[in-house]
């Protein structure tokens, strides 16, 4: 096979050996298990490099999914399950699954009904950056659930907040309006006080004058 990638057909080794010469390029077998073995005239070092490039590219692409795990307590408190969730939600974001385990102690493991709760509201609070994958389940004290990243639910929480941004700056910009506009209200409020303190100065003047007549 040529370097143009056509067909030359079948040529004895010196042969093909010093086409190859002539082309400034090295003779590559391809295909030694077939009969003949099928060799190619290339540049093998562009070959080589090449290959090396497509080979980092697709590990660069390869994302690295780690599972990580937040334990919860049927019993948590408020403040405690914000802060476990808000980590959830951070590994979820990045990229990763999380294995949400809640442990049962004592006679806590007779309410399993407590620990699905719990994992209800995990669920409810990620809905914008995850799904469940694995469904609660029991496993001797524990309750688990895998969560997964779900790009859509990312996507669309990202779009409706861009949204919500944008709303809120087109509100910001009509408010120097309404402000402009009371204002002039109170501007023409002022001119009408005045007007009325003028006409009073007026009336007493008039009555001054009535006297000094007297």
């Amino acid at each position: 096979m040529g370097h143009d990638g056509q067909q030359i057909g079948i040529k004895p080794l010196p042969d093909a050996l010093s086409l190859a010469r002539e082309l400034d390029l090295d003779l590559v077998e391809v295909a030694a298990q077939a009969n003949p073995p099928v060799c190619r005239i290339m540049d093998y070092g562009k070959y080589k490099y090449e290959a090396a490039q497509k080979a980092k590219e697709s590990r660069r692409k390869t994302a690295n999914v780690v599972i990580k795990e937040m334990k919860y307590r049927p019993k948590i408190g408020v403040g405690d399950f914000d802060t476990k969730t808000r980590k959830v939600e951070h590994f979820l974001t990045e990229g990763h699954k999380v294995k949400v385990t809640l442990t049962f102690r004592g006679r806590e493991v007779a309410h399993p009904e407590l620990g699905r709760k719990i994992l209800e509201q995990v669920e409810v609070a990620m809905k914008d950056v995850g799904r469940v994958e694995i469904f609660p389940r029991m496993d001797g004290r524990n309750m688990t659930m895998v969560l997964a990243p779900d790009k859509k639910a990312q996507a669309a929480a990202a779009k409706a907040k861009a949204i919500a941004l944008a709303e809120a700056e087109v509100l910001a910009d009509e408010d120097p309006v309404i402000q402009a506009t009371n204002t002039t209200e109170t501007t023409e409020t002022t001119e009408t006080t005045e007007t009325t303190e003028t006409t009073e100065a007026t009336d007493t003047t008039e009555t001054d004058s009535e006297t000094n007549a007297t």
